[in-house]
């Protein structure tokens, strides 16, 4: 493949990176993202958008981690966007996408206690024996589920299939918990909840896992290449002993690992973007990513704070939105040890 941006890729990069140059607070940017129609993208020709394709809005979403923005970008698009548009029908994505213009917000519960994009999930979903739609009684909980308290629906993996579930609704509880980026993130149990199916059995919940496993692969890509970027301006003009630190063989050595694990994540994230697209056999790739972001990022984005010295641990200096958010997604792909198991066991069903 050609890793090459094309016309229309760099075109969005451009808008999002000319947004994101104006270091706007989080809520102010999110506005200015929905009123130059970045939110848009991925909707169908028919509801105002632009259908682009996961790979395209990878290239947007690769530049809001590059600029290591709490927004929830991530979140709206790779977890919620492109999935309602995969599996959703008219109807459905005539109702939910309508707002999406605007800056409404979506995400999916893609953790269970324990386990992190389940095959099986335990939350189960039961009919309700309403008569008109395909509504479901659901009960379980998850965790790890970013901005869902001002998210219009979550998108929650259950034995059934995908179904959305209004996170203000009645039998949900929202409980904060913690994350490294400081961005909201909540565990949900889910008590008789009302949800509406989005899409049924195994295949839709890969589905779900693919596009956003391969919206993580971007957002990472963008979140290493920016910290490194920084890390590099900074060793080339900070001095010690009169010299620039860039020039001492130990630094130099640490900043090109560091690209190297960069470069490497972009290949493979852009691989795995690039075959989710085109309904090619992607599953390869996006466990080879996965991996490679749970094992490498982290102690990646730890060489890059020790490059800083104490300037690293400053929270008025961007680094620690790099490193947090990168965590919370290592977190939230289930670790190393996790992610190889996965590798060995593909590796050994061939």
């Amino acid at each position: 493949m050609d890793f090459t941006r094309d016309e229309t890729q760099d075109a969005v990069a451009e808008v999002a990176t000319a947004l994101l140059a104006r270091e706007l607070q989080p809520d102010a940017l999110w506005a200015a993202f929905a009123e130059a129609d970045l939110l848009t993208l991925a909707l169908p020709e028919r509801l105002g958008g632009e259908g682009l394709s996961v790979t395209d809005v990878g290239a947007l979403l690769t530049e809001v981690g590059r600029a290591a923005a709490p927004i929830p970008a991530l979140a709206t698009l790779g977890f919620g966007v492109l999935p309602i548009v995969a599996l959703g029908s008219d109807a459905q994505q005539d109702e939910l996408l309508a707002g999406v213009a605007a800056g409404r917000v979506f995400t999916a519960a893609l953790a269970e206690p324990g386990r992190q994009f389940p095959e099986q999930p335990a939350v189960t979903a039961r009919k309700t024996g309403e008569k008109t739609g395909d509504r479901y009684r659901v009960n379980g909980t998850v965790l790890a589920v970013p901005f869902a308290a001002s998210a219009h629906r979550v998108l929650v993996p259950t034995d059934v299939g995908v179904v959305l579930i209004d996170p203000n609704s009645a039998g949900v509880t929202l409980t904060p918990t913690p994350s490294s980026s400081g961005s909201p993130e909540f565990a949900i149990v889910l008590d008789d909840a009302t949800g509406e199916l989005l899409g049924a059995g195994t295949e839709a919940l890969q589905t779900l896992y693919r596009i956003a496993l391969a919206s993580i692969g971007a957002v990472v890509d963008g979140l290493v290449s920016g910290a490194v970027d920084l890390t590099a301006a900074h060793i080339g003009s900070r001095e010690q002993f009169g010299k620039p630190l860039a020039t001492f063989q130990a630094v130099a050595q640490q900043i090109a690992d560091a690209y190297v694990t960069s470069r490497t994540l972009h290949v493979v994230s852009l691989s795995a973007s690039w075959r989710v697209s085109e309904g090619l056999d992607a599953q390869s790739d996006l466990d080879v990513m996965a991996y490679w972001i749970a094992q490498e990022v982290p102690a990646t984005m730890q060489v890059l704070h020790h490059l800083h010295g104490g300037l690293g641990v400053d929270v008025t200096y961007p680094l620690h939105r790099y490193y947090g958010a990168a965590k919370d997604l290592a977190r939230l792909l289930g670790g190393a040890s996790h992610r190889l198991d996965l590798v060995g066991a593909r590796c050994s069903s061939i």
